[in-house]
C-alpha cells in the first residue's frame, strides 16, 4: 500500500492502472477472437447443414411427387393384406369346425396291425358326428349350399367308414370275449355305446356276441359234464346214475352260466342307453342260451328213459319248474331254452302218470283179503304211502305250480279211484255186509286222514265223507235194529208208529196191552243197564275213533227216537194205559251218554 500520495504517485498509478486495463482488454480481445472465430465456425456449419437440409427436402419433395403413386399402391396393398387375413382366419376357423385334424383321421382309420380301434377313435368319432351335424345346420341357415353339401357327404362317408372299422374291431373283439377281458377293455364298452347310432351295425355286433359266447358255454358245458368244474372237480356226469341229482347239477349250471352271461352283456352295455339294454339282454340270453338246448335235452331225455320212480318224476318235474320260474323272466318265456324245459317237463309228467299208474295197478294186484280184523290191508298203505310221498314233494318244492289244483285232482284220480275200486272188490271176499261196511269205512278213513292234509281236497274229502256216512248208515242202522229186536222194543216201535185213533186205543190191540208192554221195557231196561252186550262187534273194529264214536252216538240217537215214539203212544191218555212204568226219553238220553 501506497502511505504518501503525491501528484506524482498518483499519476504513476493511474498510468500503471490505464496500462494493466489495456493488457486486460487487450487479453479480453484476443479470447473473444477465438470465440468468435468458433462462433464463426458454427454458423458456416450451421448454414452448410441448411442448404444440406434444403437440399434434401427438395429432394424429398422431389422423390414424393415421384413415388406418390407408389405410396397409393402400396396402401390399397396393405388393405388387401388386412382383407385377406381377415379371409384367411375366416377360412381357418370354418376348416378347424368342419374338418378333421391328421391324428383324428388316423384314430378313425383304426390300428393298421389288427384292425382294433383305441381310445382315441370315439372323441374324433364324436368330432366327425358334430361336424356332420353342424353342415346339416349350416345348409339350413346359410347360403353356403354347395360348400355345406360337400362338407355333409365327406363326412358322411367318414362315418360309414369308422363305423365299418369300429364293427370289424368288435368282430375281432369278440373272438376272445369274457368278463375280465371286458373290465380290462373298456373300449369295447364304448364300442357297443357308439354303434347304438348304427342300429343295424349294433344288431350284426351283438349277433357276434351271440355266436361268440354260445361257442363258449356250450364248451365249457361239455367240460362240466366230462371234466368238471372250478368249484366242483367233479364232472356232472358222474351222478348220472341219480337221476334227480344229475338233472339238478344241470340245471344249476345252466343256471349259474346264464347269470354270468347277463353279468357279462350287463358290462358290455353298460355305457348304451336303457332301452337298448333292455331291448337286447332278453333276446340276446335267449340266444345264448339256445346252445344247451340239444345236449341238455339229449341227457335228460337219456336219463328219464331209465327211470321209473314215481316219487323221483314228480320230483324231477318240480325241479323243471322251479328252474324255470327263475330262467323265463330272464331268457324270456318264448326262448328255446324255455321251451326245451317246458317240453321235458311235460315229458317227466307223462313218465310219471304212466309210473304212477304202474306202480298203483302192481301194489293192488298183490291185494289179498281183508283179515279178521277188518283193518286195511298192506296193499292199501303202500299206496298211501305212495301217495303221501308225492304230495309232500309237491308241498316241499321251491315254486308254486300253476296248475297245483289240476294236478293234485290227476294223482288222486290215479291213486285213489282204482284204490277204491279195488277196496270194493277186496270186501267181496267178507261174508257179512256188516264186515264189508266196516272194512269199507276203515279204508276210507285211512284215505281221509291223508287227503284232508293236503290242498285242492275239498271235492274228493265231500265224495269220501259221503261213502263213509254210506257205510256207517249201514252199520248205525243194523245195530239199532238189534238193539230194537233184542230188547223187543222193535214191536211196540212199529205198532205205536202205525197206530191211527180210528183203530181205537192202543191198548186194545193185540200184543200192546199193558203186560206185554212192561215186560218189553222191562228187557229195555236191562239194555240200559249194560248197552254194551247189546251192539255188534263189527263196530269195534271200526279203526277211526271218530267213525266209532259217530256209529254209537247215530245209534243210541235212532234207539232213543223209537223209544220216543212208543212213550208218546203211552203217555196219551187216549191209549188207556195204566200201571205202566217207563223212563222219560231225557232220563234215557242220560243213561246212554
Amino acid at each position: 500500500m501506497v502511505k504518501n500520495l503525491d501528484i506524482h504517485t498518483e499519476r504513476r498509478l493511474l498510468r500503471s492502472l490505464e496500462r494493466r486495463q489495456l493488457e486486460l482488454n487487450k487479453e479480453y480481445l484476443q479470447e473473444f477472437e477465438k470465440v468468435n472465430e468458433h462462433v464463426q465456425d458454427f454458423a458456416e456449419k450451421v448454414r452448410t447443414m441448411h442448404r444440406i437440409c434444403s437440399d434434401l427436402t427438395n429432394r424429398i419433395q422431389q422423390n414424393k411427387e415421384k413415388t406418390q403413386d407408389l405410396l397409393s399402391k402400396t396402401s390399397a396393398l396393405q388393405n388387401q393384406k388386412k382383407h385377406l387375413e381377415s379371409k384367411q382366419k375366416t377360412i381357418e376357423d370354418f376348416l378347424g369346425k368342419f374338418s378333421l385334424t391328421d391324428s383324428e383321421k388316423r384314430a378313425l382309420e383304426g390300428n393298421t396291425t389288427d384292425g382294433t380301434v383305441t381310445s382315441d377313435f370315439f372323441p374324433a368319432l364324436t368330432r366327425a358326428r358334430d361336424i356332420y351335424v353342424d353342415s346339416k345346420e349350416l345348409l339350413r341357415s346359410s347360403g353356403e349350399h354347395s360348400a355345406a353339401v360337400e362338407i355333409m357327404e365327406e363326412m358322411s362317408q367318414t362315418l360309414e367308414k369308422a363305423y365299418e372299422v369300429l364293427y370289424r374291431s368288435i368282430q375281432r373283439e369278440c373272438r376272445i370275449l369274457s368278463a375280465d377281458y371286458v373290465e380290462m377293455r373298456a373300449v369295447l364298452c364304448q364300442s357297443f355305446a357308439a354303434l347304438q347310432e348304427r342300429e343295424v351295425l349294433l344288431k350284426y355286433a351283438l349277433d357276434e356276441v351271440c355266436a361268440a359266447r354260445k361257442n363258449q358255454i356250450l364248451r365249457l358245458y361239455i367240460d362240466a359234464l366230462t371234466k368238471g368244474t372250478h368249484s366242483n372237480g367233479k364232472p356232472i356226469e358222474l351222478m348220472s346214475h341219480d337221476p334227480l341229482r344229475y338233472m339238478g347239477d344241470m340245471l344249476a349250471w345252466i343256471y349259474e352260466a346264464l347269470e354270468g352271461e347277463r353279468e357279462l352283456l350287463q358290462m358290455l352295455l353298460k355305457d348304451c342307453s336303457p332301452q337298448v339294454i333292455r331291448e337286447n339282454s332278453t333276446n340276446l340270453l335267449s340266444q345264448i342260451s339256445s346252445a344247451l338246448c340239444r345236449p341238455f335235452k339229449l341227457r335228460v331225455e337219456q336219463a328219464l328213459a331209465g327211470e321209473s320212480d314215481s316219487v323221483v318224476l314228480y320230483r324231477l318235474s318240480a325241479l323243471f319248474m322251479f328252474y324255470a320260474e327263475k330262467m323265463n323272466p330272464e331268457i324270456g318265456e318264448d326262448s328255446e331254452m324255455s321251451r326245451t324245459i317246458e317240453e321235458l317237463n311235460q315229458l317227466t309228467l307223462n313218465i310219471f302218470y304212466s309210473g304212477l299208474n304202474g306202480s298203483v295197478q302192481r301194489i293192488l294186484s298183490k291185494m289179498g283179503a281183508p283179515d279178521y280184523d277188518l283193518l286195511p290191508v298192506p296193499a292199501v298203505h303202500q299206496i298211501l304211502m305212495l301217495l303221501r310221498d308225492v304230495l309232500e314233494t309237491h308241498d316241499g318244492a321251491m315254486t308254486s305250480r300253476l296248475n297245483a289244483e289240476e294236478e293234485f285232482n290227476k294223482i288222486f284220480s290215479c291213486v285213489l279211484d282204482p284204490l277204491y275200486r279195488s277196496v270194493q272188490v277186496a270186501a267181496t271176499h267178507l261174508h257179512s255186509p256188516f264186515d264189508v261196511a266196516v272194512y269199507t269205512l276203515n279204508c276210507l278213513s285211512s284215505i281221509y286222514s291223508l287227503v284232508i292234509l293236503y290242498p285242492f281236497t275239498d271235492a274228493r274229502l265231500e265224495m269220501i265223507k259221503a261213502l263213509m256216512e254210506g257205510n256207517e248208515d249201514v252199520l248205525v242202522s243194523e245195530e239199532a235194529s238189534t238193539i230194537l229186536a233184542n230188547t223187543g222194543l222193535i214191536n211196540l216201535y212199529q205198532k205205536a208208529a202205525a197206530h191211527d185213533r180210528n183203530q181205537g186205543p192202543l191198548s186194545a190191540i193185540p200184543g200192546m196191552d199193558a203186560n206185554t208192554v212192561n215186560r218189553t221195557l222191562s228187557q229195555f231196561d236191562a239194555f240200559l243197564a249194560q248197552p254194551d252186550t247189546y251192539r255188534l262187534d263189527q263196530v269195534a273194529k271200526i279203526s277211526s275213533a271218530r267213525a266209532r264214536e259217530s256209529v254209537q252216538q247215530r245209534t243210541i240217537d235212532n234207539v232213543v227216537a223209537a223209544y220216543a215214539v212208543v212213550i208218546r203212544k203211552l203217555e196219551d191218555p187216549f191209549n188207556a194205559y195204566e200201571n205202566v212204568a217207563f223212563k222219560s226219553v231225557d232220563q234215557v238220553k242220560e243213561l246212554l251218554k
